[in-house]
């Protein structure tokens, strides 16, 4: 809307730490930290940019290539494949050479995760109590060498029991876990001695360790979106009001992509 950074110029579009609102206020100070940034809408829409290309997409790509350090061949499962952060590690693995196996709830979900994103399987945790072990067994037979987790809690345990040797987990999120603390403890994996037997680690990530190298993977990721191995979806709901709703979807599991609010249409 206006501007008096020399880096930025009325109309640019931009990406940040912004807060609910549709005004936004940036100092120096912040600017200077990085809080606000310039982005390319040659290099993909607006919605990509808070998917792929934003902090959801720079996640998956320094979580499974860094931390979980997959290569061509392994078997690599990620829960919550139908979110933005799982949509991507997919995509991704799948580009590298994996095998992929997502974990999702409900058939459309799964449906999509394969015939769209091209995973090889997804296990729909909701069709039974047993889904995800019998899903295990099926998709991984030989075991699991990279879980991306999105969720903890009970579908960690089991990913847990059917690691390869030397496995690779990436603790990205608890989304099963995080509205515990008022109410239980937060649920360890019980199942860690499998660490132990097969070699295997689980390390944690925090996107921003890697901010000095987001420009390498938005460059490579958006060589993705433009050549159609890789796509993005987001579910979109309009008007600042519908925030409090919206935002109960990601713990409902009532998204389907990566959750947006539009605050205004331009």
């Amino acid at each position: 809307m206006a501007s008096r950074n020399p880096g930025f110029a009325e109309g640019d579009a931009v990406s940040g730490l912004l807060g609910i609102q549709d005004v936004a206020a940036f100092g120096h100070a912040q600017i200077q930290r990085g809080d606000l940034g310039r982005i390319d809408l040659a290099a993909g829409t607006p919605g990509q940019w808070l998917n792929v290309l934003g902090m959801p997409g720079m996640t998956a790509y320094f979580g499974l290539l860094d931390v979980g350090l997959a290569k061509a061949g392994d078997t690599v499962v990620v829960s919550g494949a139908a979110g933005a952060v799982g949509q991507t590690v997919g995509q991704l693995a799948k580009i590298k050479g994996c095998r992929t196996v997502g974990i999702a709830g409900g058939p459309a979900k799964c449906d999509w995760v394969v015939k769209e994103l091209g995973f090889d399987a997804c296990i729909d945790y909701k069709a039974s109590p047993q889904a995800v072990r019998e899903g295990l067994k099926q998709h991984a037979p030989r075991g699991v060498d990279v879980y991306f987790d999105n969720v903890g809690g009970d579908i960690l345990d089991t990913v847990l029991a059917k690691l390869a040797p030397k496995a690779r987990i990436v603790i990205c999120g608890a989304i099963s876990q995080y509205n515990n603390a008022n109410s239980a403890p937060t649920a360890g994996p019980r199942n860690y001695l499998s660490l132990l037997v097969n070699r295997a680690r689980m390390e944690g990530m925090v996107v921003f360790d890697y901010a000095d190298r987001y420009p390498q993977a938005i460059a490579e990721l958006s060589g993705y979106l433009k050549d159609g191995r890789m796509t993005s979806r987001e579910d979109v709901v309009d008007g600042l009001e519908n925030f409090p709703e919206a935002l109960g979807r990601l713990f409902s599991g009532g998204n389907f992509g990566k959750l947006v609010l539009r605050v205004a249409r331009k």
